[in-house]
């Protein structure tokens, strides 16, 4: 069943349990929710401004086209979740925990996460221009197509990431770590001719 257009504005949410709930289109501004725990969720087109999330849990749960303006995201855990489309303003997001995660088409322009755990992730079509993410764990991650315009990726683990040409050439790498094939592709993107 889905629960749409509710009014969640200042509701205090702390620490329940929401298990195969639906909703769309639903007002959680300056909600508590701190200790939230859901599993096989979904959000759709959902407003999240000034939120407090810090500490929640989220288990194969999906925030689709989701609206999060300075929320609270510190100290949460996503797992096998999605945030396809979702937009993160100003957001505390230190530290957060992203384990097979898709953000496809996630907004995290600005996004502070230096040292953040990324490895493996999902990240196509994403916006992290201006993002910080120096010395953060990419590692096998998929940034096709993401937009990297000012990111700073200064000694972040890149090996194995899948990164357009755009990407190479946009963001910081100062002393990023990448594999052979990462390399010939910086080089390329800058110009140099490999032989």
């Amino acid at each position: 069943m889905d629960i749409i257009g509710e009014d969640y504005s200042d509701a205090v949410l702390y620490e329940q349990k929401w298990a195969g709930r639906s909703f769309v289109q639903c007002d959680f501004t300056e909600a508590d929710m701190r200790g939230l725990v859901t599993s096989g969720c979904t959000f759709t087109e959902c407003t999240f401004d000034r939120t407090d999330l810090g500490g929640s849990s989220h288990t194969a749960t999906a925030f689709r086209s989701c609206r999060f303006t300075r929320a609270v995201l510190a100290s949460t855990t996503f797992t096998s979740c999605s945030w396809l489309g979702s937009m993160f303003v100003d957001c505390a997001l230190r530290p957060i925990t992203l384990k097979e995660t898709d953000l496809t088409l996630a907004g995290l322009t600005g996004a502070r996460l230096p040292k953040a755990a990324l490895r493996g992730l999902r990240l196509r079509e994403a916006n992290l221009e201006n993002a910080d993410l120096r010395d953060a764990d990419l590692r096998d991650a998929d940034l096709t197509g993401t937009r990297l315009r000012g990111c700073k990726l200064d000694g972040t683990d890149l090996r194995g990431a899948r990164l357009d040409a755009d990407g190479l050439v946009q963001a910081t790498l100062r002393g990023a770590r990448v594999d052979l094939d990462t390399a010939v592709a910086f080089a390329a993107a800058h110009g140099l001719r490999v032989e």
